[in-house]
């Protein structure tokens, strides 16, 4: 399978490619309209940004999907160079790999069928709650004592969605951009109440190229001050940018706990 071969990528070759000006990143293609793929093809919203950066920079980029939770070991080996997939700056992420600004600003919301009469967290005490494995989801379900008996946790989030659909689930908790992509397609769902916290999404960098973190800032700032970067939530928000980084946010001050 193409994933397991991304995964197991070996690192001496993502290192050779970095130097040539060629960067291995990883991509968990489960996690649209940020990453998705078709017939093959990878496309979305961070695909086209880490490729605006390198262009910018001077570099070109290999992309290596895998399973989100496959994706910091990876780096920590150095069979990648970086990774975008909707990655949350988290401060237990920060030691084991480096972030660039931050470039998304997020949340967790609560997608359920319309008519359900969950409002809000509060109200889903007993209910099946579906969600993706190794997410901050998962973190927060914890953290707020939810019974993780009631939660059913999947490789990817397209699974958790169908498993509302199909009534094996009472709601899923998931990024909020993810969710409000679902339900632009799918008529017979809803996001309720307040979103649940506010996260930022970096790209991580191995912290076997320091150098690149600069490399890929840069970039970023570029994307940024051409108007590129306004121009992919146009493209896939619809121009909803509420999501936009303007100011240049620093990993470590945006950093959440787990």
């Amino acid at each position: 399978m193409a994933l397991g071969l991304a995964y197991v990528a070996a690192p001496q070759t993502a290192r050779a490619q970095s130097s040539a000006t060629n960067i291995v990143v990883g991509a968990d293609t489960t996690f649209p309209p940020f990453e998705t793929e078709v017939d093959g093809k990878v496309s979305g919203f961070d695909i086209d940004m880490i490729r605006a950066i390198a262009k910018a920079e001077g570099m070109t980029v290999t992309i290596k999907t895998l399973p989100f939770n496959g994706i910091i070991p990876s780096l920590q080996t150095g069979a990648l160079d970086a990774a975008v997939a909707g990655i949350t700056i988290k401060t237990s992420r920060m030691q084991n790999v480096d972030f660039s600004d931050a470039y998304y600003k997020s949340g967790l919301s609560i997608l359920v069928k319309k008519g359900s009469g969950i409002k809000g967290f509060a109200d889903l005490k007993g209910h099946v709650v579906a969600t993706k494995k190794a997410t901050s989801s998962v973190d927060y379900l914890q953290q707020h004592g939810f019974d993780m008996n009631h939660v059913k946790q999947f490789a990817n989030i397209d699974s958790a969605y169908q498993t509302l659909e199909t009534g094996g689930a009472d709601a899923v908790i998931f990024d909020n951009p993810v969710n409000v992509n679902f339900k632009i397609q799918h008529h017979n769902v809803e996001t309720v109440g307040p979103l649940l916290t506010g996260e930022y999404y970096g790209i991580a960098i191995s912290k076997k190229d320091p150098a690149l973190v600069a490399k890929i800032n840069d970039g970023l700032a570029k994307i940024k001050a051409d108007g590129e970067y306004h121009q992919l939530f146009v493209k896939y928000f619809g121009g909803d940018t509420s999501g936009e980084v303007n100011a240049v946010m620093k990993p470590a001050s945006v950093a959440v706990s787990d």
